[in-house]
């Protein structure tokens, strides 16, 4: 796909049914949906694409959700890795067995795919405005406009700088770690058990694993455990590789993201073989604060999506995931809304009590992650009856009933470690 612009004439209303501000995943499937649905729908997106984005690794659930929105051939047909599974490596080089994500389901959907977001998103993007959506990038969201308590449109900036007023009567904000609306209602609460950081860059001709292991995703610990790192096979033999630790201790007086990513990456033998021969493309990136929530999902003519809504951690991919998911079942919301003239936040925010269910395992799953001394090759070894539920987590099954049933043994397991207990395998 190449690059452009899609504002190049003026936007065609003053008034539309549904106003989506941001144009990655999340706020290219709600427009899909509400528009497909036959409501105006005007998606409007800062950037020029294709833009830059990191979260390059999909869950496999993933699936279900694309189908919907009709990109699965586009995808099927794509250059990019296929990922079957995940694989961890301990902070002695240790590597578990890999997680495939076949040993629960046969299914295709148990096949998924490390992405460039450049490219992803504008599949997206386009697909939006096949369904019927106005979709307008280059175009900058200057504010929310409010009538008391219910959000009634807002304020844009095209690419001329030319301001003007859109009208909607649901705004949906996808406008991700921006979080337009929860910024400025003051309701985004950051995590403070997660406050880490990532630096990240990528390598040319860096070692990849042969067959079905190919496209995997692997999460390796540094020799000091304090930090871990990813490892994510990308289409033109580039790999993603990010260190991933708390923010004071990677950002804090060591030098420059450059020279801390040099020092973690010597104290990561594992990932120092695999990109020994490669070459590093391009400066390294980070990025800061990671986990937060909006207290509330919606409210009065609008609805929070994806990372607008919230942000949980890198560590098992779940962020696109998350971001298309709950953007479908918002969609789904929105639609009944506008067919019945209920814009309420108790009707556009009916989905939330759902996504938070299953986003509480996931969270559930990070903090054991960062337990120290915790180790899921270990943890399966006593507890093997728990590997099906431990990898339906890693896909992304995470609405079903049962899906926390494995935190009933890891909950104790976990205390234990923490007490300082010895929880070797039975």
């Amino acid at each position: 796909m190449s690059g452009h612009c899609y504002n190049d004439s003026m936007i065609a209303n003053q008034m539309y049914d549904c106003v989506v501000i941001g144009g990655g995943p999340a706020g290219s499937t709600a427009a899909a949906l509400v528009a497909e649905a036959g409501f105006s729908t005007l998606l409007v997106e800062r950037g020029c694409f294709p833009r830059y984005h990191i979260g390059e690794s999909l869950m496999p659930e993933t699936y279900w959700t694309l189908a919907r929105l009709g990109v699965l051939e586009q995808m099927k047909h794509s250059a990019y890795p296929k990922k079957y599974s995940v694989q961890f490596v301990s902070h002695t080089g240790r590597e578990s067995q890999p997680f495939y994500f076949t040993d629960c389901d046969d299914h295709e959907s148990a096949q998924t795919w490390q992405v460039l977001r450049s490219q992803f998103d504008q599949m997206l993007f386009e697909n939006s405005a096949a369904k019927g959506a106005d979709c307008r990038d280059n175009t900058r969201v200057l504010d929310v406009r409010f009538e008391g308590d219910r959000a009634t449109g807002v304020r844009i900036q095209d690419a001329d700088g030319q301001t003007r007023d859109i009208g909607g009567r649901v705004i949906i904000d996808a406008s991700g770690q921006q979080s337009l609306v929860a910024n400025k209602l003051g309701i985004r609460l950051e995590n403070p058990d997660l406050r880490k950081a990532a630096i990240w860059g990528y390598y040319r001709g860096a070692r990849r694993d042969e067959g079905i292991d190919e496209g995997a995703t692997i999460i390796l610990r540094t020799q000091s455990k304090k930090a871990w790192f990813w490892y994510i096979p990308l289409p033109e033999n580039i790999v993603s590789v990010g260190v991933v630790a708390d923010k004071d201790y990677l950002l804090k007086g060591r030098g420059t993201p450059a020279e801390v990513f040099a020092e973690e990456l010597a104290d990561c033998p594992p990932v120092m073989e695999r990109v020994a021969a490669a070459e590093l493309v391009e400066a390294v990136r980070v990025a800061r604060e990671f986990s937060y929530m909006a207290e509330k999902p919606s409210g009065d003519g609008w609805v929070l999506v994806g990372d607008a809504h919230g942000f949980l951690d890198p560590i098992y991919s779940s962020g696109v995931f998350l971001a298309l998911k709950s953007a479908e079942m918002a969609a789904d919301c929105v639609i009944e809304g506008l067919r019945s003239g209920d814009t309420s936040a108790r009707q556009l925010g009916r989905w939330a009590p759902e996504i938070a269910e299953g986003m509480k395992w996931i969270r559930k799953l990070i903090y054991a992650f960062y337990t120290e001394d915790f180790s899921f090759g270990q943890f399966i070894k006593q507890y093997p009856h728990h590997k099906n539920n431990l990898t339906d987590l890693l896909v992304g099954k995470v609405f079903r009933p049962g899906a926390g049933d494995i935190f009933n043994d890891m909950d104790p397991w976990l205390e234990r470690l923490q007490n300082g207990e010895q929880v070797s395998s039975k």
